[in-house]
């Protein structure tokens, strides 16, 4: 068994495609397929059952040998961390998942700093669904996640950064942003623009919840996952949309033709955290990012 062997066999695996896993690994497809039947021939067993044309699915065997690939590569991930750091150098490899929203508003300057004064470190950055952030955590496939606290469950660990708040999204000038307080019933009035049903947005739940509770009846106009996105329809006159916003951003929205309702009487304020399995063995230039991410 080779190394390359090892790593073709692990990225065939994790993406479920020889074609996609040739692209990783900097190899063509017909050379990445004969390493794998060269393990299955050394290993006597084989490693992938075929579903269909396409899809590829783990034997027993297999999945024994990814839980070994998945151990070496990690450890030699590791060893040459240890190795760089005995030499003082900071150098390896930081991968962070976040939505969106997070990257655009909240990272850039976080970002340019760490660049700055970790110039050998290779970052990889993931635009992933807030469901999918913790899943890469608990998988390992990342170092820290970043998406809001209420997602979590205890079996990860997490940190406290950013308190967002609840707010209603309205153009400039609308009557509601002449209120002092507005209520569902009034909200109600007007389309709305929210994020897909699913229990990844709890933002939605809790606000379909209160209006059934009154047996208040509301349209969906819009449904969309990016704040960004919806915002830029709420601006058009198509809507108002909810949503949960770092007040720090807020001033990034001051040429948006925009109005932002608190809506803290209805909703607790929500915390953005950044999240990480407790297992993990942070190196220097690790620990840094999250220090200057705590710090901004």
């Amino acid at each position: 068994m080779e190394w390359h062997q090892i790593s073709g066999f692990y990225n065939v695996a994790k993406l479920g495609s020889f074609t996609k896993a040739s692209e990783a690994v900097f190899r063509t497809q017909p050379a990445l397929t004969q390493q794998v039947k060269s393990l299955e021939e050394e290993l006597g067993c084989q490693l992938f059952e075929r579903i269909g044309k396409r899809k590829l699915l783990l034997t027993p065997a297999g999945e024994r040998l990814l839980d070994f690939s998945e151990a070496v590569l990690a450890q030699y991930e590791t060893l040459v961390e240890d190795l760089n750091e005995l030499k003082g150098i900071q150098k390896g490899r930081l991968r962070i998942a976040a939505s969106y929203t997070t990257f655009y508003n909240l990272l850039p300057e976080v970002l340019e700093m760490y660049i700055q004064r970790f110039p050998l470190v290779e970052l990889s950055l993931l635009d992933r669904s807030q469901a999918n952030i913790i899943e890469l955590v608990k998988n390992g496939d990342v170092d820290f996640g970043i998406t809001l606290e209420s997602l979590v469950s205890n079996n990860l660990g997490k940190i406290q950064w950013k308190q967002v708040e609840s707010v209603l999204l309205t153009p400039k000038g609308h009557p509601l942003a002449r209120l002092k307080q507005v209520t569902v019933e009034e909200i109600a009035e007007y389309p709305l623009i929210l994020p897909p049903k699913s229990n990844e947005y709890s933002s939605r739940n809790q606000l379909e919840e209160l209006f059934r509770a009154q047996n208040i009846h509301f349209r969906v106009i819009m449904e969309s996952s990016n704040v960004e996105l919806s915002s830029l329809y709420v601006e058009m006159g198509l809507g108002v949309s909810y949503a949960t916003v770092d007040r720090d951003c807020l001033p990034k929205f001051k040429h948006r033709k925009l109005e932002f309702i608190p809506l803290a009487h209805y909703f607790e304020p929500e915390h953005i955290v950044v999240i990480f399995r407790k297992d993990r063995e942070d190196k220097t230039y690790k620990r840094a990012f999250l220090n200057i991410l705590l710090n901004s």
